[in-house]
Formats: structure tokens, sequence, C-alpha cells
């Protein structure tokens, strides 16, 4: 089965074909003709599986259908961190790429009068987390009676991060016939009794278990000593040639050390992590997206959320401390049915965490084997700079031979008694021993 026999609109099936997506993942399947006949509905689901397209798709349908009421917000998204607000944001942007309608993404870390502007000219989706929605709900920037669809994306994080107090105020100030979609990878008790509270005779949509989502990704490892660390990431680099990649650490500190090292072998990379200023994260990722970068350094803090089309590589540079950790990590590739790679760096010491990982992502992970020669990687841009004066100086010498043997040299000569003469800085004469190069100027 493919999208057009959902009868979506044209103007968002066009863009979907334009995204490379043609069939429906499994919870697209099963969740968008519940999505558009208007139920709500619980889906269980971990990222990468498109359940953002499903919800999208089902917003930029109503939005569609009804043009005239534009202008008011429609529709609210709940996310838990500003990275997913914003990617989420961007994803409805590409799906709905030829509707007219307005998202705007809020969270907190930017100035919240950035937001007022775009609130206040009248947008249709507002995608944020809950502590920055609350903040414009109790300022009265932003008014949620016009309301048809809410979706709490990610609805175990946000419980784990303490945000449920929030959503429940927020979810009281909309209209009781609205649409609500919750969606969670896991469904502690907590959720259930959001869900019962707030949901109406909910749909439930499974798709898989979180560990079982790396179908389509090739997974490998390499032994490698702390000695070889870094010059088995930078052959795979070099061989693998990845489109887009993101390389895990496990420290703030190693991200931006990793990084440092990268851009100075030649690279196009850049970090992101905890530490980072909103800004400065926002950039990071926004450069990742646009492919203005091909590599990304970043900490756990990205594992799970980041949702960017078309990596192609993911690289456990620092081993996770977890099995589940690891699978959220190489979830960000093989994304949509799309086939990914993901390689860790092992020490030999902590090979024996590869049968745990393999059962829990109930698949195999080939061992490979790295053929490091470091006279064929990249070089640090010092290096290449000295090797590049020492060629310079290679041709001097060869210059200075050739003017000797054509007798050029001869204010240079040995004068009486066997000394020679050289001209200091200022052109004045010097005397000196026949030790030492003869120079013009100072010397160096």
């Amino acid at each position: 089965m493919d999208f057009s026999r959902l009868g979506l609109n044209q103007n968002i099936l066009s863009a979907v074909s334009e995204m490379g997506f043609t069939s429906p993942t499994p919870i697209q399947l099963q969740a968008l003709p519940l999505l558009l006949q208007g139920e709500d509905l619980i889906g269980q689901a971990q990222t990468g599986t498109g359940k953002t397209a499903a919800f999208a798709i089902c917003i930029l349908e109503r939005l569609a259908a009804n043009p005239e009421a534009r202008g008011r917000v429609r529709a609210l998204i709940l996310a838990p961190t500003r990275e997913l607000a914003v990617q989420i944001a961007d994803e409805i942007h590409r799906i709905g790429k030829y509707l007219p309608f307005r998202v705007l993404a809020v969270y907190g870390g930017q100035e919240i009068e950035k937001q007022l502007a775009p609130l206040k000219a009248g947008v249709d989706i507002v995608v944020g987390t809950p502590g920055r929605l609350l903040d414009h709900i109790e300022r009265g920037t932003l008014a949620l009676d016009s309301v048809e669809v809410v979706v709490l994306d990610e609805a175990d994080r946000m419980l784990d991060m303490g945000f449920i107090e929030d959503i429940e105020k927020i979810l009281q100030k909309t209209p009781k016939g609205r649409q609500t979609l919750l969606f969670s990878a896991t469904m502690p008790s907590e959720i259930i009794e959001l869900s019962k509270k707030y949901l109406k005779s909910p749909q439930e949509v499974k798709v898989g278990e979180d560990s079982l989502a790396v179908k389509t990704i090739k997974q490998y490892y390499a032994e490698v000593s702390k000695f070889d660390k870094l010059n088995a990431l930078l052959t795979i680099l070099v061989e693998q040639k990845p489109s887009l990649a993101l390389v895990f650490v496990r420290t703030k500190r190693s991200a931006d050390r990793l990084n440092e090292i990268l851009l100075d072998r030649g690279f196009h990379s850049l970090a992101l992590h905890g530490d980072m200023s909103q800004n400065k994260r926002d950039r990071s990722m926004e450069a990742f997206r646009r492919r203005h970068i091909n590599i990304l350094v970043a900490t756990d803090l990205a594992s799970r959320g980041l949702d960017v089309t078309g990596v192609s590589h993911v690289i456990n540079y620092d081993m996770p401390s977890d099995p589940y950790t690891y699978i959220h990590r190489i979830g960000r590739t093989g994304r949509m049915g799309k086939e990914g790679v993901a390689i860790s760096l092992v020490f030999f010491d902590q090979a024996n965490i590869i049968p745990t990982l393999e059962k829990v992502s109930d698949s195999k992970i080939e061992q490979i084997k790295l053929e490091i020669k470091p006279e064929l990687l990249p070089k640090r841009r010092q290096q290449l700079h000295m090797a590049q004066r020492q060629g310079r100086g290679k041709g001097a010498d060869s210059r200075k031979q050739a003017a000797r043997r054509s007798g050029m040299h001869s204010r240079h000569s040995p004068g009486a008694g066997g000394r020679r003469h050289s001209f200091g800085a200022r052109g004045e004469r010097r005397e000196g021993s026949g030790r030492g190069h003869q120079y013009f100027g100072r010397r160096r």
C-alpha cells in the first residue's frame, strides 16, 4: 500500500513523494486511517518509526480541509526538549510545504520576545516544550480556545522530566472536543492514568518494542586500543565517506575535544552537548540538518528525540553505559525504512558486551578489522604547514646550491684568513666564523 491510497490531499502527497517516501511505515499504516477519522489515539512507538509524519499528516489534512480558519492556533504539539520541538516543526514544514499555514516552535532558552511577534501575527500550529507553553498561556500571549488537535509526543520522557503537572494544566486550557494523540515508547502507570483522564475512548496502536527498531541498520564493531582509537575513527570516516554521520561520545569535554581534532584534520564537523548555549546548539543542529556539515559529535543529549532525515552512519566513539542507550543512539540512522550503518569502537576488555547488545537489539553485530595506515590518514593542519615549509626550504636549498655553482655567492665567499662575511638586519657588514648559514636580514 502507498500513500496515494489513503485519500490524502494532493499537496501533501507531492511533498511526501519529494521527501522520498512512497509506502507508509507500519505505524503510519495503522494510525493514519484512525487519525483521519478524528479518533483519539495512543501510539506506543519510539522515534524513527515515522510517528512524527503520521500526526503531521493528520494535522495538515485538517488545516487543508478548512483553510478559512487560518491564523488561529488549531494544533498544539508538546515535546520534551527544545531540539525535538524544532525537529517536529521542520518536519511539518517539509510535509506541508505546498499548503498555506504557519508553524511556530516555542521553547525555553530562546528569548520569549522573539516568539511574541509570530504569535501576535497568527500561527496555525504551535510546537513547544511544556514550560515555555505554560509561560505563554499565563502571559496571555497564547490562546488555546481554537485548538482542534493536541499531540503529546514522547510522553514518557516528559514524565521523566517532571512535566506531568504542566501538561495537565495545558490540557485543561484546550477545548474538550479536541482530538488528542499520545505517543510514548513505554507506558508507565502515570501515562496510562493521564490517557484515561484526557483521551476519549482512544484507539491503541503498538509497533514493535523499542529494542527491535534496528532491522534496517547494519551493525558492526571493531576492537581497538586507546592508542589507535582516534586513527580507527579517522579510518572509518575516510573509507566509509558518510554523507551524514553522528559520532557519539560520553562526555561534553570529549565532544569538544574530538570536534577540534576533526576540524584540524580537515573534516566538516560541529559538537552538540548540554553545556552549549541554546543558540549554539540550534546552530549546530541547523548546520547538520542542512548538510552544511556532515559530522556531528554529540553526547547522549542527542541520542533520543534527534530526528534528522538521511543520517547514513552512527559511530559509537565511546560505548554507552547500557544497552538501551545503544539502541537509542543507533536508532538515529536507518529511519523511515531506509538503510543505515552503525559502527562501535570497543576496547578489548569491552568485547563481552556485544552478545548483550545483540540480544537486546535482536540482531547480529558483525566484527570488522580496520586496517589503519596512519600515512594515508588526513594530517593535522600544523603538520601540513610544516611539510609545506620544508618543501619550500628544500627548493631554497637547491637554488642556493645552483647559485654557488654559478659564482653568484662571491660576496659570501670566505675572506682572508678563512673568515666569512655576512650582512646584518640593517645592511651592516658582520664578521663571523665559518660556522652557520650566511643570511640577509635577521638570523632565523
